[in-house]
């Protein structure tokens, strides 16, 4: 369905809309002869072409979301404000290899990723890096899209190509504003830096590379970049992106409320997953989130890589989340659990430790002699070192990839900047 056929179909809806009118006229005249009120039935006609005319808006919005961030689930958000029902496709692993490198994270957990977002209504998996003439009819014959959605940074081909250039010759491309200080390149560059640095110098007198990242400055470089071209994060936190991510609903008065907790850092279908299975223990699920030194002092100087705020984001965007605790304390105390009104404190068999089986110093203490915890089955071995594990495993590849991304990015824009300034 092109431009020409969206034009047929408003002309189909007017000639519907005139001839029902016709008929609603002629039955009014007709039914008055014989002195009947049709008044009601004009009214139910006419709200019955209204319906039939009316239908859902059904965007589309494509990408590889490898390593998941709150960069992805903001576009989302903004594709799903363009529309009623967003329609996501991810793409494939060998589209990914073939025209930006391998992915860190494999299509099914991307999948899972996506699928989780609360903005997201459909996944459409194994989508093509670039919009063919058969895959865009076949999104707007059998996905009845109405619009292609991506962002105004650029997506390339290894030809230098625009990957939608096809969508926007027919009319039926929306742009929307990429999220600054994310991307999963920026990510990546992150840990192979956190990862070098770690390596150069365990007994570091600073209390964690990632501040550097989340205060946006650091030791050797003052322009934000660093050696291997790796972006420091700039991500500075509003109340109003806060809202925008937030569900703005508190649970009921009789609301059964699970509670769990964690750092939830470079966010995984891992994390996903438990999320899912803890918010099926109850009607409301509350999940806490480590503040960056708590995460710095449990698990090592090197961590967290994603600050609080970019972490709390990354949680909220989750379908099965329905509020969070920016910052919340390592111990679950009672008076924690009264404030919140928490009636289960859950734990997964999967982390990065094992506190919450510990005798001495346990977190979860109060909650287990209250007789209010459980462990549930994580479904998936995945925590946040197998990511960065997958990450060093195949580094040189990555810091190719980055290196690759960076300068065509580069490219793009300086050639849209002496456009513009011509």
């Amino acid at each position: 369905m092109m431009v020409s056929d969206l034009a047929a179909e408003e002309n189909a809806e007017k000639k519907l809309k005139f001839i029902a009118k016709c008929v609603i006229t002629g039955v009014a005249l007709g039914l008055s002869i014989w002195g009947i009120h049709a008044v009601g039935l004009s009214e139910t006609l006419e709200l019955w072409v209204r319906n039939k005319k009316k239908k859902p808006i059904r965007v589309y919005m494509d990408g590889c979301f490898d390593m998941m961030h709150y960069g992805h689930c903001n576009a989302l958000r903004q594709a799903r404000a363009l529309g009623d029902q967003l329609v996501v496709g991810v793409v494939s692993d060998k589209e990914i290899t073939a025209n930006k490198g391998p992915p860190v994270t494999p299509l099914h957990e991307r999948m899972t990723m996506v699928q989780a977002v609360k903005w997201v209504d459909e996944v459409i998996p194994d989508a093509p890096y670039a919009i063919t003439e058969d895959f865009m009819k076949k999104l707007f014959d059998e996905y009845n899209i109405d619009y292609i959605i991506h962002g105004d940074d650029p997506c390339l081909l290894p030809d230098g190509s625009d990957a939608y250039a096809l969508a926007k010759r027919a009319g039926r491309f929306k742009q929307i504003k990429r999220t600054e200080g994310v991307s999963s390149t920026d990510i990546v560059g992150r840990m192979l830096l956190c990862v070098r640095e770690r390596s150069l110098n365990e007994n570091t007198n600073h209390s964690s590379l990632q501040r550097q990242f989340s205060h946006g400055h650091s030791q050797k470089f003052d322009d934000g970049v660093s050696a291997g071209g790796t972006r420091i994060s700039h991500f500075l936190p509003t109340s109003r992106r806060i809202v925008q991510f937030s569900n703005g609903k508190g649970p009921k008065p009789d609301s059964r409320i699970v509670y769990i907790d964690g750092a939830f850092d470079l966010f995984h279908a891992g994390h996903v997953e438990i999320l899912r299975l803890a918010r099926e223990l109850g009607d409301f699920l509350l999940v806490g989130i480590h503040t960056d030194q708590t995460v710095s002092a449990k698990r090592g100087s090197h961590r967290p890589i994603m600050n609080l705020h970019e972490r709390s984001l990354s949680v909220l965007a989750c379908r099965y989340v329905d509020e969070v605790i920016i910052g919340a304390p390592w111990e679950v105390s009672k008076d924690t659990i009264t404030t919140f009104n928490i009636s289960l404190v859950v734990h997964g068999t999967v982390a990065e430790s094992d506190d919450f089986q510990q005798e001495n110093d346990n977190p979860y203490a109060v909650p287990i002699s209250m007789g209010i915890f459980k462990v549930i089955d994580s479904p998936l071995d995945i925590t946040t070192t197998t990511i960065i594990r997958r990450i060093v495993a195949n580094h040189e590849a990555y810091q190719k990839r980055n290196e690759k991304k960076a300068t065509s990015e580069r490219k793009y824009y300086e050639e849209k900047t002496y456009v513009s300034g011509d």
